[in-house]
């Protein structure tokens, strides 16, 4: 008789949000981790789980501070001989989590964050669905080495592309620059592609917070709040510009003052695509920004150029640094 295979260990950390979230009179996060796997008979035949709450709350209310304790977490239970990784949260920050932990753990073992869409006490709550399907993602050998994915929908999308893009639907999560890499089907797990390049970022624990503003250029916006940045503690700025990277020229010269004292980025506002550095040379444009010093932000959008360059000014990366960072975010 061949002697059956111990089940892989996987480790499920709750930080609350809507997939934990029940009441009356508007749902709260109530539910621990605990709770959430006991709640899923069929988990017991992927994985051995050992679940926990890390946090309890909603997801905007997580911090820079939280992610890098959470990473610290992970890779404890990975040295304890975890096989995987599973995070529980709401979906509000499901992007920024899973891009901070991608640049945050560099091991191979599977980070997979998930969520639900509709709380439990739904018709159709998706949790359960979701947390059993990244448990499978976590517990197979074929998602080693992607880094941190989000799982969703049955659909496995790298951290680097994924975006919530819908309110209320259990599709909100998409990755418009290269679809998901994978998918699950009847508890098998499929990938489509990886992911190419990693980075890894490691600012100390209990470091100093480095604040970084993220700005929204919009139609006829002078940014007249601009300067106050610094007074308020800010010491970089990611500008979320229209279109390929254009602002008002109104705005230039707040933005070249800035880039003097503190990295100014730039990013765009439509979320998807490359920002242009050598296309259009009106006033305002991508090459006259970046001809003011500006950093252009390459692939990534602002929510996640803010991020990137929060972590490097914690990890005392200097101009030169930031720049080659957002040129090459996943180097070989």
């Amino acid at each position: 008789m061949i002697p059956s295979m111990k089940p892989p260990e996987i480790t499920v950390l709750s930080l609350g949000g809507t997939i934990s979230s029940t009441g009356e009179g508007g749902v709260k996060p109530t539910l621990t981790g605990e709770d959430l796997v006991s709640d899923i008979p069929e988990i017991a035949d992927v994985a051995e789980v050992e679940a926990s709450s890390f946090r309890q709350s909603p997801s905007g209310e997580l911090t820079l501070d939280d992610l890098i304790e959470l990473a610290g977490e992970i890779e404890d239970s990975f040295d304890s001989g975890s096989s995987g990784a599973v995070i529980t949260q709401g979906t509000d920050t499901i992007e920024e989590t899973s891009f901070v932990l991608d640049l945050l753990v560099n091991r191979d073992e599977p980070i997979i964050v998930t969520g639900a869409m509709r709380n439990p006490t739904l018709p159709g709550a998706d949790g359960p669905a979701n947390l059993l399907a990244a448990v499978e993602v976590a517990s197979s050998e074929s998602a080693r080495g992607l880094g941190t994915v989000v799982v969703f929908n049955d659909e496995i999308h790298a951290a680097r592309f994924v975006r919530k893009t819908h309110t209320q639907s259990p599709a909100t999560f998409r990755s418009e620059a290269a679809g998901p890499i994978g998918g699950i089907s009847e508890g098998n797990v499929r990938i489509a592609a990886r992911p190419v390049g990693r980075r890894n970022i490691r600012p100390s624990r209990g470091g100093e917070d480095r604040p970084v503003a993220l700005f929204t250029a919009a139609l006829g916006d002078d940014g007249r709040m601009l300067p106050e940045l610094p007074r308020l503690g800010y010491v970089g700025l990611v500008v979320e510009a229209m279109g390929g990277g254009h602002v008002p020229e109104a705005m230039v010269g707040r933005l070249e003052k800035l880039a003097e004292t503190m990295p100014v980025v730039l990013a765009s506002r439509t979320g998807s695509g490359d920002v242009l550095e050598k296309t259009y040379g009106f006033p305002g444009s991508e090459m006259d920004l970046l001809g003011r010093g500006l950093v252009p932000a390459g692939m990534l959008d602002g929510l996640k150029a803010r991020l990137l360059l929060s972590l490097l000014l914690r990890s005392g990366a200097g101009e030169d640094e930031i720049r080659d960072a957002f040129r090459n975010p996943y180097p070989i």
